[in-house]
């Protein structure tokens, strides 16, 4: 017998999700106001100074953060249905959003000047962007499981860009950790590389039909 699935077991799903992202971000600024009571009698200047890399590292984590919530939201508002696998691949995506405040804190220590801790940062982020794609591999596999205004629009190149540019930044920042985490920035080519794999997947589907 197939496992009933209700609407209310799709919202526990999203609500569950939002507020495990929720949770994390909010743990990114627990730093900064554990050194905010200790600012004493110095200047506002001097605690940002003194605490640059904390604020830093937290700018970035939340952005990181809210750019896969969007996209993950995006995701969920073409799904009318799921199955294990919908389930399973969301929770590799939370486990990836999760461990961002970690590797946020080792950014923001001594332990951030550490090159392994560059590879984990962008690893993590590779987590979080497959798990994405993951997700829309199963929804692309099985329409039934979205709305039926959004399987007009079905791209199954989507998010593979970024997988890719994700995947080379990691290599890149093992093999030349000085440029560290400046390598995250060949994510601008996101958009054209992605108009490429679009041109090159669909054309060749055309050619073929």
């Amino acid at each position: 017998m197939a496992p009933i699935r209700t609407e209310r077991g799709l919202d526990r799903l999203v609500n569950f999700s939002d507020a495990t992202v929720a949770i994390a971000i909010t743990l990114l600024i627990l730093p900064l106001v554990d050194a905010a009571s200790h600012i004493g009698h110095e200047s506002f200047g001097e605690f940002l100074d003194a605490n640059f890399w904390e604020l830093f590292a937290f700018l970035i984590s939340f952005a990181v953060i809210a750019r896969f919530w969007v996209v993950h939201h995006a995701i969920f508002e073409t799904v009318r249905d799921y199955n294990q696998w919908v389930v399973w691949f969301n929770f590799l995506w939370l486990l990836a959003i999760v461990v961002i405040p970690f590797t946020a804190n080792l950014l923001s220590t001594g332990a951030g000047q550490r090159p392994e801790v560059y590879a984990l940062y962008i690893g993590d982020m590779l987590v979080a962007s497959l798990a994405t794609r993951l997700i829309g591999e199963v929804l692309y596999r099985n329409p039934e499981l979205t709305t039926v205004e959004s399987r007009r629009d079905v791209d199954r190149t989507r998010g593979l860009a970024e997988v890719m540019l994700m995947a080379l930044a990691l290599v890149l920042a093992i093999v030349f950790p000085d440029i560290n985490l400046w390598w995250l920035f060949l994510l601008f080519l996101a958009a054209p590389l992605h108009g490429l794999l679009r041109r090159l997947v669909y054309g060749a589907s055309q050619k073929a039909a």
